[in-house]
């Protein structure tokens, strides 16, 4: 299992939600999951595999598929950027869970486009519209993700 190059080739995954694109969990415990991931016997390595996916920083995770945790690699940044007025802003912030010191978890957004490189947003700039959306799946061409 290379989880960094399934992502990259799949460019755009759901985390763990099912929805009309691949997940992330699933790819990992290679088998469908019922209920939580986090109960699953391939929990730890979902956790192990998601954490060191985000910390690349090749992998931003938003709302955009269905309000839900999507993960983009920074392959198809530019063109999410290109076409990123097919979308509602929020579903294009960067959604990080943080750890505070008592444990509890707490979810800090960076808006778009605050949180895409300049090398990435001069790349959008490269493409057309067409040549955006054909990077990008076709859940999110047709109907914008909503």
């Amino acid at each position: 299992m290379d989880a960094p190059a399934w992502l990259r080739e799949q460019g755009v995954v759901l985390q763990s939600a099912r929805g009309p694109l691949p997940n992330l969990a699933e790819y990992v415990a290679g088998e469908p999951i019922r209920g939580s991931w986090w109960g699953h016997p391939a929990g730890h390595e979902i956790f192990a595999v998601l954490n060191a996916l985000m910390a690349s920083g090749d992998v931003v995770a938003t709302r955009l598929v269905e309000g839900r945790i999507t993960l983009i690699h920074r392959r198809v940044w530019p063109a999410l950027v290109r076409v990123a007025d097919r979308f509602p802003v929020e579903r294009l912030a960067a959604v990080d869970e943080v750890h505070t010191a008592s444990g509890a978890h707490r979810t800090v957004e960076v808006p778009f486009p605050s949180w895409v490189p300049a090398e990435e947003r001069a790349s959008a700039g490269l493409l057309t519209v067409d040549e955006a959306l054909a990077q990008l799946p076709s859940c999110l061409t047709t109907n914008s993700g909503r």
